[in-house]
């Protein structure tokens, strides 16, 4: 009985009406009463300074604990080099907007990089971080788990097909772009198209150039690798690429496999693809 009342009032609490929820953001402008603060006694000027000083306390609380958490990322046994001065004010002043304690984390994941490899994330990489919304994290992370390196590049792919670029099989085939997907697997192309706005991947496919027949390719997607070797010498892979600031908040994030994307990726490769 206990729990069914909790649950329930958590679901009231989050179903308060539009004008409430309007209504709550005046704590946020200092238009709400707060200890001995009362907005209505105080003068429009009191009112910004309130308001200045709450946005200042939280700015404050943000970059503690983005550096709390920094520390723990930090290792004591690797010799740490003194930030650009540069990049590091940049990076506080804008690191001390983030609230969310998920995009916390990476803003913290970044700066214990920097201390001991620094130069891996430019203050453009920074600037978008701070326009993404955590929607567009967990769309990145998404991707990143179905993106593939091809033998020893050291770059994010993400893989969306191939295509048969001559030979006889093109006159038989009714479709000579084959798709892997992405759709199937929480990635829809609206999905694509919000990591573009983002300037995490490239707007346009890119092709890798014609694959060597019966030449080994590893295909490696995060723990899994498939070995395989195209049938002809007319294939060639589809894909979309991550920006250079892709690339850098790529390396963030360990995005978990998908075990059912690898087999549709085989069995969808298989037709021209051997083993």
């Amino acid at each position: 009985m206990a729990e069914m009342i909790k649950k329930k009032s958590s679901n009231e609490s989050s179903q308060v009406s539009a004008r409430q929820k309007a209504l709550q953001l005046g704590r946020v402008l200092g238009l709400a009463s707060e200890a001995d603060y009362r907005p209505s006694n105080a003068s429009i000027n009191e009112r910004g300074q309130f308001r200045l000083q709450k946005q200042l306390n939280q700015h404050q609380e943000n970059l503690e604990a983005i550096f709390a958490l920094a520390l723990n990322y930090t290792p004591s046994d690797v010799t740490g080099v003194e930030l650009d001065p540069d990049w590091r004010y940049q990076f506080f002043k804008m690191a001390e907007q983030i609230h969310n304690r998920k995009m916390q984390d990476l803003w913290a994941r970044i700066l214990s990089s920097e201390i001991v490899n620094p130069g891996q994330f430019s203050l453009r990489t920074l600037a978008v971080l701070t326009q993404l919304t955590l929607r567009e994290a967990h769309i990145f992370e998404k991707a990143l788990g179905l993106a593939v390196k091809i033998n020893n590049e050291t770059r994010f792919k993400l893989l969306s097909g191939y295509r048969i670029t001559g030979g006889l099989k093109q006159y038989f085939r009714r479709d000579n772009a084959i798709s892997i997907g992405l759709s199937k697997f929480g990635l829809p192309y609206s999905s694509i198209l919000t990591l573009v706005d983002a300037g995490i991947l490239h707007k346009s496919e890119f092709e890798t150039g014609v694959l060597e027949s019966k030449t080994p390719i590893t295909l490696n997607l995060n723990a899994e690798q498939l070995l395989l070797s195209p049938k002809s010498k007319h294939l060639l892979f589809t894909y979309y690429r991550f920006t250079p600031i892709g690339d850098e908040l790529s390396q963030l994030i360990q995005a978990q496999g998908d075990s059912q994307y690898i087999n549709t990726v085989q069995q969808v490769l298989s037709k021209d693809f051997t083993a």
